[in-house]
């Protein structure tokens, strides 16, 4: 694993745009203790975000997972980006030549995608650990490793991302149509979702029937890993009550969607290695 991984990062080394891609994520994964210092300050209006209890333990953790996983797409240019180079430069096949089996190049490959994904969830915790001890009001260390699943989530959910990436930057070729390919699967998902919708229009229950059936397409149970946050904020929950509005919506981790990813990962590296096994280079 370690020869393998060497390999990958000596290429990655080389290659000016990971780098920069790479350093864009990171910096923005870093910004985001940014939005402390948000201030309003209009007349008698004072909001200041960091007293709104978004860096609170344990909510920090949810908060700070589901911002950081927006920026993802950074990471996933990097991957597709790494596989279409080796036909580019033609270094898949010299890999090849020097006695590395194709299971073993994409071992390599899956490899990379697990080191960035335990990377950034491990640079996750250290800025939210950071913002948490300074404004949470809550330090008590139960408190502090409550919801850590989200952690775990995070991680999950980039492994299956990128992994998707990966399956399209060896079947297309080039970083930009694999992207794309991406894109377009996103648009398929969310137009079926609406078909869903349109056709269970009158059923009772609309919403969790869809729910029950979306729930096993990939970018839609990489979406549930990390549901939205900001609903489970008290403020929102105040506001919500005045009006009459409440929020039943759960918010956990569930094991469900963690085993769907998962196989949908399993599926898109053994396509990779399907794929560039039948291929003739």
């Amino acid at each position: 694993m370690l020869r393998l991984l060497t390999i990958e990062f000596h290429k990655l080394k080389y290659n000016k745009a990971s780098k920069v891609l790479s350093i864009i994520y990171f910096g923005l994964l870093t910004s985001i203790a940014l939005i402390a210092a948000i201030k309003f300050d209009i007349g008698p209006v004072k909001f200041h975000l960091a007293d709104a209890g978004i860096f609170n333990f344990p909510y920090i953790w949810h908060f700070n997972t589901y911002m950081a996983a927006i920026l993802k797409f950074f990471l996933l240019l990097v991957i597709v980006s790494m596989m279409a180079n080796e036909y580019s430069y033609k270094t898949l096949k010299q890999n090849l030549i020097d006695g590395l089996s194709k299971k073993e190049f994409i071992l390599s490959k899956f490899y990379t995608v697990l080191a960035f994904s335990l990377i950034s969830t491990l640079f996750v915790f250290i800025v939210s650990l950071v913002l948490g001890l300074i404004y949470s009001d809550y330090n008590e260390f139960a408190i502090i490793v409550s919801d850590l699943e989200y952690l775990l989530a995070f991680f999950i959910k980039l492994v299956g991302f990128f992994s998707m990436g990966l399956f399209f930057g060896i079947l297309v070729k080039r970083s930009a149509f694999a992207v794309g390919a991406i894109v377009v699967w996103l648009i398929a998902e969310s137009m079926f979702k609406g078909y869903l919708f349109w056709t269970l229009k009158s059923a009772k229950n609309t919403s969790e029937k869809v729910d029950a059936i979306m729930q096993f397409f990939p970018l839609e149970a990489m979406a549930n890993l990390i549901k939205e946050p900001f609903s489970r904020l008290g403020a929102v929950k105040s506001v919500a009550n005045q009006i009459g509005e409440t929020f039943t919506k759960s918010y956990s981790v569930e094991f469900s969607n963690i085993l769907i990813v998962s196989v949908w990962t399993f599926i898109f590296i053994y396509l990779s290695y399907a794929l560039l096994k039948k291929r003739d280079l």
